[in-house]
This record gives structure tokens, sequence and C-alpha cells, in this order.
């Protein structure tokens, strides 16, 4: 099945997740600054979090950048700017040592 958009696929990657490892390449940026994120909480700058469009609250995604790799918990509505598929948290960016935007693999566990 052809997906040309990241919103399909991250729904195709939820559909499968149970069975069948899930990944995808997509743009990410990273946001430190906030006050509440969309479900409610604290915005944790330093935190292992990130935002989603489409994503429900709480799924988990690994994200890997330059061999490095991180777990991140989606609870945020973002990004914002076209082209970018997941903002992460600047706790989550430093890990997986991306300074700005990058290409990244996302793959949902």
């Amino acid at each position: 099945m052809l997906l040309r958009f990241p919103a399909r696929a991250a729904l195709a990657c939820l559909v499968l997740a149970g069975s069948v490892p899930c990944a995808h390449a997509e743009t990410a940026s990273w946001y430190g600054s906030g006050h509440r994120t969309a479900n409610g909480e604290q915005f944790a700058p330093d935190g292992l979090t990130a935002a989603h469009r489409t994503l429900p609250f709480g799924t988990r995604v690994r994200v890997t950048y330059g061999g490095r790799s991180v777990v991140v918990r989606i609870n945020d509505r973002g990004p914002f700017i076209a082209g970018r598929a997941i903002d992460l948290s600047r706790g989550a960016a430093r890990a997986i040592g991306l300074s700005g935007v990058g290409r990244v693999h996302l793959a949902i566990l």
C-alpha cells in the first residue's frame, strides 16, 4: 500500500504496530518553550516528549537521528510549520544531537 501523506503513514503504523515494526523518515524540529501541552500537562523542556499532529496522546515513538535514538511520548499537538512531522522537546532533541531541523526516522512502539 502506497502512503503519500504523513498522517496516513502514522495511521498505518498504528494499525500495524501490534504485528509489524513500522518506521518512516520524516522532518523533525524541536521546541523549548510553552506553558501547557495540548493534553493539559505542564510542558517540561528537558523531558522526553514530542508534539505530533495526529498520533494519540501517550503514543511512544522511537526517533532516530545520526545513529542515535530516543523514545518520546506524544503529549502535544504540532508542529505548525508545513513539511515538518514532529516537534521534539529540547531534551529529546539534545539526546539525539538534533540542533535545528533534520530528517529523522520514526518508529511507533
